[in-house]
């Protein structure tokens, strides 16, 4: 596995930050890590990352342990944090071939080549830090992160200030490169995990609620699926109540109601029949399923 955490408990004073949390990643999987503001997201990446040390419990990366073989963890991992720290004064390519230095490397001006490409950041690589907008600072964020090729990428709000364009790409390179590293990261934005994780941990006040695929938990927390069905003309609730398995029915714009009926009981024939029986017609019918960030609500509700 290229992440292991193992019962870890982290607190400050008093406070508990983390209570008890174990998970595992393995190689190549690209893990959304959730949780509302203070539930321990950020102070469980910088526990891998070996910026703070768990009061309780262990974690590896690759293998090293976090406490004992810190270096060898850092080799291993990229790290861009929730508030991107940066030299502002510096150029672009100053600061990535300074990086790449600090690593070890030897190839750094191919490296630095290879990361302006990689993240988009030609046009603005001879520019100072400073004067880039806060979506080119994140890809120079995500560039030092990825310049030393490490096999774990650790990537705390990656997408943070960029436009809906810049979204699209960095949504993309993420993804690819889940293909050849592990890639574990947060986000507030739940199409953004949908779009590329194969796997979601929700973690709220300090403890896991949940860990699986984004599908799996839609499924497992639905109990009740919305039919959106749109008539020809009006039609009383009490009487769409009487359709077999419906158990709610809330009218929407127009002539369109929202039928609740269990997840297991395909109620759409018996919508057709009560049609026909009433003499009305069906002019638009689809499930309306429930999103991640509905399951996200519900697991994590104060």
């Amino acid at each position: 596995m290229s992440i292991t955490a193992s019962q870890i408990t982290k607190l400050y004073g008093s406070q508990k930050a983390l209570d008890n949390v174990s998970f595992t990643i393995g190689t190549g999987e690209v893990v959304g890590f959730l949780g509302p503001n203070g539930a321990g997201k950020s102070t469980m990446m910088k526990i891998l990352t070996c910026f703070l040390p768990p009061t309780e419990g262990s974690a590896t990366v690759c293998g090293f342990d976090t406490r004992t073989a810190s270096m060898d963890v850092r080799r291993n991992v990229g790290y861009l944090p929730e508030h991107n720290p940066l030299y502002l004064d510096l150029y672009v390519r100053e600061y990535l071939d300074f990086v790449a230095g600090i690593h070890g490397l030897k190839d750094r001006t191919q490296r630095v080549n290879a990361m302006v490409e990689r993240v988009g950041l030609g046009r603005e690589q001879h520019k100072r830090i400073g004067q880039l907008s806060k979506g080119y600072r994140q890809r120079v964020g995500l560039a030092q992160a990825m310049i030393h090729d490490p096999q774990v990428l650790i990537l705390d709000e990656p997408t943070s200030g960029l436009d809906p364009n810049q979204l699209v790409e960095i949504r993309a390179l993420i993804k690819d490169l889940g293909r050849e590293k592990t890639v574990m990261l947060s986000t507030h934005i739940m199409q953004e995990v949908e779009a590329i994780c194969d796997r979601v941990i929700i973690i709220d006040r300090g403890t896991i609620v949940a860990d699986d695929t984004a599908s799996t938990l839609r499924s497992r927390q639905q109990h009740h699926v919305l039919l959106e069905v749109e008539f020809d003309r009006g039609v009383e609730a009490n009487l769409l109540l009487n359709i077999p398995g419906v158990v709610q029915a809330r009218r929407g714009e127009g002539q369109v109601w929202l039928l609740a009926h269990d997840a297991g009981n395909d109620v759409r024939p018996a919508v057709f029949q009560f049609a026909v029986e009433q003499g009305l017609q069906v002019l638009g019918l689809q499930k309306s399923e429930r999103g991640l960030e509905e399951v996200f609500k519900e697991l994590t509700r104060r």
